[in-house]
């Protein structure tokens, strides 16, 4: 069963290819910003901004490949039940470093398969993750390992490279916290089977 990943995420297409779940990239080129932004003004809570944008991820390319699954995927930083963005510069990458230093957040990943442009089904994840009490210099090595483009598509922190480095403890799953539940998506692909 070939699915469509609407995701331009490298890793989230590794994780698939890991597993042996064929599948195609559609880049969905929804406006994440936008969505954020509108959620966000409404009082949303950063799992319900997750699970909205992996649904409209998913919906928006599945409208456009009838009888395909798509699978649409959205990872989110919650810091305090407060969002914490993609950072648009190396320089806010460092403030976000800084806020997390030291502490504990959450990183919710959410995936959502359409068919039709429906969504049939839907699952979120979240792990705990508590950063060390890192100095501005380590901090700032640390950013220096990264190059520009990936920090700023893939959040301050890359768990599966040098990320991991940062942190006291991580509590969840890998692949999960990578940006796909795949063990979730595995069981229910499964059941569709029968």
């Amino acid at each position: 069963m070939k699915v469509i990943l609407a995701s331009k995420s490298g890793v989230r297409r590794q994780i698939l290819d890991k597993f042996k779940i064929e599948n195609e990239v559609v880049v969905s080129n929804v406006d994440e910003e936008e969505v954020k932004k509108s959620l966000l003004s409404e009082g949303a809570n950063p799992l319900t901004i997750s699970k909205n944008l992996a649904e409209i991820k998913s919906i928006k390319v599945s409208n456009k490949n009838p009888d395909r699954l798509v699978i649409g995927a959205d990872s989110v930083i919650s810091l305090n039940d407060k969002l914490i963005n993609k950072p648009k510069s190396r320089e806010e990458a460092f403030t976000i470093l800084k806020r997390l230093n030291n502490s504990k957040h959450y990183l919710i990943s959410s995936v959502c398969i359409s068919k039709n442009g429906s969504m049939i089904w839907n699952h979120s994840d979240s792990s705990e993750l508590k950063m060390k009490n890192l100095t501005d210099k380590e901090l700032s090595n640390y950013l220096d390992k990264i190059e520009t483009k990936t920090l700023l598509a893939y959040g301050v922190y890359q768990i599966e490279a040098e990320g991991l480095e940062l942190f006291e403890y991580v509590k969840g799953d890998r692949d999960s916290i990578m940006g796909l539940p795949i063990k979730e998506i595995i069981s229910y692909i499964e059941k569709l089977k029968k």
